[in-house]
């Protein structure tokens, strides 16, 4: 584990040092884009953090390769260099998309050429564990084709979603932290050694995320752009493959006390193959969603809209990182929630702690529904977003278009003196801002 919090820690720590620098060097490119009409923020932000994210993956990738234990994930596996050719391969696309704007088909075919990079090195799908039936061997192009159609799907849907400051990065760090704790489990718990690559890639996924977020909260400096977003949904996907394709099922069956339970003891690692359920179940929901809303329109699945799932917490009424705490709590719900079942599943307890969490997640949703309506004589002691403005904006609303039209003014309703308005500024009647024309009416 010492080595594994080290790898971590070099990865954070040089993700996060090369950040700044980046965001320098994208200033000066121009890589700043002008504000589109689906984008949350509403000042130019440089893009390019992909740069930084993609320093952290090489520099995690060396420190382990020059450590006692991990140093045998390189002499034994090819899959770290899988990883690092089809990782630059979509980071230079990204890079480039970035500056450029690179169309959506050529991105698509990137992806799916980065995906097969890594397939022909090794990294690849060689079984499924089915549920009630045990493992069902691939053929050579049934496992690969599998392969490149997860890794496109996923970095698809790391890129649909990140559209909030520090969403991308925080709803894959989550991912990447369960599935570490998964693949350390198998690893070190039942000593198979086919983990350790899966186990590495969540390592370095998290700490390039974690070193990447304070330059991304909200409200953020920089952006990851598609450099990043690829790059994060390529690792994410990696590991996952590694997990699934290269664990044998057979070795776990003598831990887990036959075929069939080893199958349900590898279950949460074989979910993303088959339903979007577990650790990248947010971001596999919103993908699917957004390509059924497009097709559904007549529009192409990759034109952009607002209508992802943050999108549509915005709407409700949720700040900007209100919403982004809520797409995290869902995103750890059901990644820690699957692995945990997947420890205990006899456990009732966890089932009940779940549901018990899920419903504090739909309170959360509606949260904006129940803002609590402060009686007039306590507004003074509640914040300025408690009290009731709606009669001093309706009055300050007529009175600036009654001034732009020209017309007479009308008597204005009575406001009383000192009642806030939506930034907590005093509101003030019509007339009393306009003491000249006040003077004017009067000589009439």
């Amino acid at each position: 584990m010492r080595e594994y919090l080290l790898t971590l820690c070099v990865t954070v720590a040089v993700t996060y040092l090369l950040t700044g620098p980046v965001r320098k060097f994208a200033i000066a490119a121009g890589a700043m884009p002008e504000i589109r009409a689906r984008d949350v923020h509403r000042e130019p932000t440089p893009r390019l953090g992909g740069i930084a994210m993609f320093g952290g993956l090489c520099a995690g990738l060396l420190v382990a390769d020059h450590l006692q234990n991990l140093n045998a994930v390189f002499e034994k596996s090819n899959e770290p260099r899988a990883l690092l050719s089809g990782a630059a391969l979509i980071w230079l696309i990204g890079v480039l998309d970035d500056k450029f704007e690179i169309d959506a088909l050529i991105k698509l075919g990137a992806q799916m050429i980065s995906a097969g990079v890594m397939v022909m090195q090794g990294l690849t799908i060689l079984w499924i564990p089915v549920p009630f039936i045990g493992t069902v061997p691939l053929t050579q192009w049934q496992g690969n084709l599998l392969t490149v159609a997860l890794v496109v799907i996923t970095i698809n849907a790391v890129n649909f979603v990140d559209g909030l400051d520090g969403l991308a990065a925080g709803m894959v760090c989550i991912a990447a932290a369960a599935l570490f704790l998964y693949a350390y489990r198998i690893w070190f718990g039942y000593g198979i050694e086919s983990a350790a690559p899966a186990t590495l890639f969540a390592a370095i996924l998290m700490g390039m995320c974690l070193g990447f977020l304070p330059h991304n909260m909200h409200p953020a400096r920089i952006f990851m752009g598609d450099s990043g977003s690829m790059l994060i949904g390529l690792v994410l996907a990696a590991a996952a493959i590694s997990l699934t394709g290269q664990v044998d099922p057979d070795a776990l069956a003598l831990f887990a006390g036959g075929e069939r339970n080893a199958t349900h003891a590898m279950l949460p690692a074989y979910i993303p193959l088959i339903l979007p359920l577990t650790v990248i179940a947010i971001p596999m929901a919103d993908l699917v969603l957004a390509i059924v809303r497009r097709t559904w329109k007549g529009q192409s699945p990759f034109a952009a809209d607002r209508g992802h799932l943050h999108h549509r917490l915005l709407e409700l009424g949720h700040s900007h990182s209100r919403a982004v705490l809520i797409m995290y709590f869902w995103s750890g719900l059901i990644a820690f929630g699957t692995v945990a079942y997947s420890v205990h599943s006899a456990a009732m307890w966890i089932v009940l702690v779940i549901a018990v969490l899920s419903a504090v997640g739909l309170f959360l949703l509606l949260l904006p529904r129940f803002t609590p309506r402060t009686p007039a004589w306590a507004e003074r002691l509640v914040p300025p977003r408690y009290r009731h403005a709606t009669r001093a904006a309706e009055a300050a609303a007529e009175a600036a278009a009654q001034d732009a039209s020209g017309a007479e003014p009308q008597p204005a309703r009575p406001i009383t003196a000192g009642v806030s308005g939506v930034n907590g500024a005093t509101a003030v009647g019509p007339r009393s801002r306009f003491p000249e024309r006040r003077k004017a009416e009067s000589t009439r």
